[in-house]
C-alpha cells in the first residue's frame, strides 16, 4: 500500500495563493487520460487508494498529491489536529476566498498537463474538504472537468463558499467551454449540508450539475462508497475525455 504510484513519485514545489510556497509528493500511476484526487480529511487510506485502483482499471492514469498524514492510513482526528498547523495552506473557515493551496493546485494542474505532453487536459477529483477545489479549478485551461464529491468547506458554512465572485466568474468561463462541473453529496449528510450545495447551485448555475443520493452517510467515493456515485463520476470523466468526432 505505502508503494502505491512510488515508481512515478515526484515532489512539487509551486506558489501558495498568499504568498510563500508549498512542496508535496505526487504520486502517479496507470495509463489514459489523468485525473487528480484530491485527499480528504481522513488522508489517503485503503478507501482512497482503491479509488484511485478502480480509476486505473477503468483507463485513467491517476495523479494523487500527499498533502498531510500517514500515506495508507485513515486517521481523521489526527488529521483534523493537523489542519489547524496547516492552515497557511488550507483554511477551513474561508468565506469568499479560497484557502491559499488553491495556487498550488493551479500550478500542479499545468504541471501534470506539461508532463502529458502539453495537449491532455486534466480531470479533477475534490472530495469533503478539497471537494470545493474541483470546481474553482475548471478555470484553468488545462482542467476538462471537476468533480465536487461531499463539498464540505467552508465549516458552518450557513450558504457561504469556499471562494470569490471572480473565482465562481473564472470557473463558469472554463465550464462554458468544457461543459458542467459536477458536484454530489448525500441527502442527509450534516457534514456536507443542503445549504451549502444550494448555494452552489445559486452561484453556478447550468454551468453545474448536482446529484443526491438517499442516506446520511459522507463519503461517497472512499469511507463509504456508493457505487452510483462512482458510476457517475466514470462517466463523467469518459464523457469529458472523449475524441471530438
Amino acid at each position: 500500500m505505502e508503494d502505491w504510484g512510488s515508481a512515478g513519485k515526484f515532489v512539487f514545489t509551486a506558489p501558495l495563493s498568499q504568498g510563500g510556497e508549498a512542496s508535496h509528493d505526487v504520486r502517479v500511476d496507470g495509463r489514459g487520460p489523468p485525473i487528480l484526487i484530491l485527499q480528504e480529511l481522513p488522508g489517503i487510506g485503503p478507501e482512497t487508494l482503491d479509488l484511485a485502483d478502480r480509476l486505473v482499471a477503468a483507463g485513467f492514469r491517476v495523479y494523487l498529491p500527499h498533502l498531510f498524514g500517514k500515506f495508507g492510513q485513515v486517521t481523521t482526528l489526527r488529521n483534523a489536529a493537523r489542519l489547524f498547523c496547516v492552515r497557511r495552506e488550507i483554511n477551513v473557515f474561508l468565506r469568499g476566498r479560497e484557502s491559499p493551496i488553491a495556487g498550488w493546485l493551479r500550478a500542479l494542474c499545468r504541471e501534470i498537463r506539461r508532463r502529458e505532453g502539453g495537449e491532455r487536459q486534466v480531470g479533477v477529483i475534490g472530495m469533503c474538504l478539497t471537494g470545493g477545489f474541483a470546481l474553482t479549478l475548471m478555470a484553468e485551461d488545462a482542467v476538462a472537468g471537476g468533480v465536487a464529491a461531499q463539498p464540505a468547506l467552508p465549516l458552518f458554512s450557513r450558504g457561504a463558499l469556499p471562494m470569490s465572485a471572480d473565482d465562481i466568474a473564472a470557473a463558469r468561463r472554463g465550464m462554458a467551454r468544457n461543459g458542467p462541473g459536477l458536484a454530489m453529496r448525500h441527502l442527509g449528510d450534516p457534514i456536507a449540508p443542503a445549504a451549502l450545495m444550494r448555494a452552489l447551485e445559486a452561484a453556478f448555475g447550468d454551468d453545474l450539475v448536482t446529484v443526491a443520493y438517499p442516506g446520511r452517510r459522507h463519503s461517497l467515493l472512499t469511507l463509504d462508497f456508493h457505487e452510483p456515485a462512482y458510476r457517475r463520476v466514470e462517466a463523467y470523466f469518459h464523457e469529458r475525455f472523449r475524441p471530438a468526432s
